[in-house]
């Protein structure tokens, strides 16, 4: 059986976006689309909210996002989903300003993901943020999925 991964919309950003000259950004780049290249071997989903954040912006780029993520399984937003959301901002493992990732965590803790791919490093993927949003959703009663970069994904792949 295949693991079950949720991309988040950093992961498709990074995919389409133009060449960085930024080393660090050039870098993820470079990452996502190595990542890319496996993908196959996992069962990837999405949720509406990754549709709506990829749909925003520029015309072209969003283009470019929504079809690399044409094919993927959507997982629906449902009450569960919010309330466990509504828990993780409360519980102030996500900021309250920012409820879209805490809609991404608990889409894919609701429906038994096991691993949520972002280079959202800023409120997702930390050690700070992970034992928090760890804690809350187990307490929650379901079992958090692993958070990770592309970089950590791929471990030893490339």
């Amino acid at each position: 059986m295949k693991q079950k991964v949720y991309i988040e919309t950093s992961v498709i950003s990074y995919l389409v976006a133009r060449p960085s000259k930024n080393i660090v950004m050039a870098g993820h780049q470079v990452t996502t689309q190595d990542m890319w290249n496996i993908i196959d071997n996992y069962d990837i989903y999405i949720s509406d909210i990754v549709i709506q954040e990829a749909s925003k912006g520029d015309k072209k780029q969003s283009s470019l996002r929504l079809e690399a993520i044409n094919s993927f399984k959507i997982l629906e937003i449902d009450d569960e989903s919010r309330d466990l959301a509504k828990a993780l901002l409360i519980g102030k493992a996500i900021p309250e300003e920012c409820p879209e990732d805490a809609l991404h965590i608990a889409v894919a803790a609701a429906n038994g993901i096991d691993i949520i791919v972002t280079w959202n490093f800023k409120h997702i993927n930390n050690p700070f943020t992970r034992m928090m949003i760890r804690q809350v959703v187990e307490n929650n009663g379901y079992i958090c999925p692993e958070l990770c970069s592309p970089d950590e994904f791929l471990g030893d792949e490339v």
